[in-house]
């Protein structure tokens, strides 16, 4: 049956989805929802996911929505593939907790500090400050993790090192904007600031097919970004 991945430039959700089907390397169809033209939002893409969020997968019928859940799906639709999970009850464990440390504590301090700069929406006095701070945390913990060249959990990629790759990228753009200038907060280049994640991101780079999954848009118009982490 063909797999269908619906997806949109620029969700990090989505390039998350993207970069398991490559890790896994897993054939799909690529279905680019248009955000400008509020697609996910459209009547016929909320029959498939009533979220009306990207990204998505279909296959005989069958919706998943959320892109762990869409991690999870893949390491059992595609089980001799490379694992992003693991092969057992303890490193499956380990993995989740790293990915939802993401979510729970290393996404709240990101997106405090991207958001505003993304978006250009004026932060409250002092709070970039505090976000920058709490980021420096997060990215000194990760570090510590992937030293040596290393990835979250042992010397195997995982589902964690696609989750907090991309949010790293995330974090980049937005501290690469004009914008972020102005208020100092000392994170850009991250990987002059944080030598010790470079090895680790080369991996995830390294990953067949890596540039297929880089957000189109991030790679166009007069000032576009570089296919890796600065």
């Amino acid at each position: 049956m063909t797999i269908e991945l619906f997806w949109g430039s620029g969700s990090m959700p989505a390039w998350r989805a993207l970069l398991g089907f490559a890790f896994k390397g897993a054939p799909y169809t690529s279905r680019r929802l248009s955000f400008s033209d509020r697609e996910p939002r459209s009547d016929w893409f909320r029959a498939i996911n009533p979220r009306a969020k990207v990204p998505c997968v279909r296959e005989d019928g069958v919706a998943i929505n959320e892109s762990l859940a869409i991690l999870a799906w893949l390491d059992r639709r595609f089980p001799d593939a490379p694992a992003l999970f693991g092969s057992d009850p303890a490193r499956a464990g380990r993995v989740w907790a790293a990915c939802l440390e993401h979510e729970n504590h290393g996404d709240s301090a990101f997106s405090a500090v991207a958001r505003p700069l993304l978006f250009g929406v004026a932060p409250e006095v002092g709070s970039l400050d505090h976000a920058a701070q709490m980021t420096s945390e997060e990215l000194t913990l990760l570090t510590e993790r992937v030293g040596d060249g290393a990835a979250i959990l042992g010397d195997a990629l995982s589902a964690a090192d696609l989750v907090w790759y991309c949010a790293l990228r995330r974090l980049d753009r937005a501290l690469s904007r004009p914008r972020a200038a102005l208020h100092k907060l000392d994170l850009f280049p991250i990987l002059e600031k944080n030598p010790g994640l470079e090895s680790w991101a080369r991996r995830v780079e390294a990953i067949p097919d890596f540039a297929d999954t880089v957000p189109p848009h991030w790679l166009e118009g007069d000032n576009p970004m570089p296919l890796a982490l600065r």
